[in-house]
């Protein structure tokens, strides 16, 4: 591919989210629920304070299509999430699948969550054979260049986080199942709790407080019960202005209309 000055339009002559297949029947599907769940709580509560909701995507089970000399090639994260980029695709659609080379912003963060057919891979414990694409591992480190990895147990219910330093990825330490990314204020830990009525451990963002942060249901809830405390707080006030009103009524005194 020879480089234009100025450079040409990705979009006219480079295939976009409308030419690359979205779906293939073909695929084996997801494992089990909690490949849905998880990545929807990671989403709901992937809130960074330094980015607006409109400039930031995420994504699920959503082909990411990594190399243009190589259209047809993809990976599908189970969860990844992209800052600085438009929510909406030209602003205006959702996404069937996410093209860097149109896009022009790689993945910021991808987690994967183990499976036994996955965890080889999804580790970088496999060697690429002759003749085949790269490995999940060798795209996101090599390609992608994505500068947090992680990867997610549900069967032994561990976190495994790494760095992109120089050209490779380095395991960085947790501190109780937590790690902190500074550059999106928000840490990734592992939450033992419920989310959709299912009571597990599962993968949540919090903020700087070392909060859990909350997902629109909680805090519809949360609201609710503070509504709740205040009409309750503002009802014995009532009684008590009540109280105090009959006592002065009982004494002869009459209060003025701005008691």
């Amino acid at each position: 591919m020879y480089q234009t000055n100025p450079p040409l339009d990705p979009k006219k002559f480079l295939p976009t989210m409308y030419d690359l297949k979205s779906e293939d029947p073909q695929e084996p599907g997801l494992p089990d629920e909690f490949h849905d769940y998880q990545p929807q709580l990671l989403r709901e509560t992937f809130c960074p304070p330094n980015y607006p909701e409109d400039k930031i995507f995420t994504g699920s089970d959503l082909k990411l299509y990594y190399n243009v000399r190589q259209s047809a090639w993809y990976k599908r994260p189970d969860w990844f999430a992209v800052v600085d980029v438009d929510r909406l695709y030209e602003l205006k659609e959702l996404r069937t699948s996410y093209v860097t080379w149109i896009e022009g912003v790689n993945p910021f963060v991808v987690v994967e969550l183990l499976s036994p057919g996955t965890e080889k891979e999804d580790l970088g414990q496999t060697i690429r054979e002759a003749n085949q694409p790269p490995t999940k591992w060798e795209v996101y480190e090599r390609i992608l260049r994505v500068p947090y990895y992680f990867v997610f147990s549900r069967y032994t219910n561990q976190l495994k986080a790494f760095q992109l330093v120089g050209s490779s990825y380095t395991g960085l330490e947790l501190n109780e199942q937590r790690v902190w990314i500074d550059e999106i204020k928000l840490g990734l830990g592992v939450w033992q709790g419920s989310y959709q009525k299912i009571t597990e451990q599962w993968l949540r963002w919090y903020d700087a407080a070392g909060n859990w942060i909350l997902t629109p249901e909680e805090a519809q809830r949360q609201q609710a019960g503070q509504v709740a405390v205040e009409r309750q707080r503002a009802e014995r006030e009532k009684q008590r202005a009540d109280r105090l009103l009959a006592q002065l009524r009982a004494l002869g005194v009459e209060p003025d209309e701005n008691f």
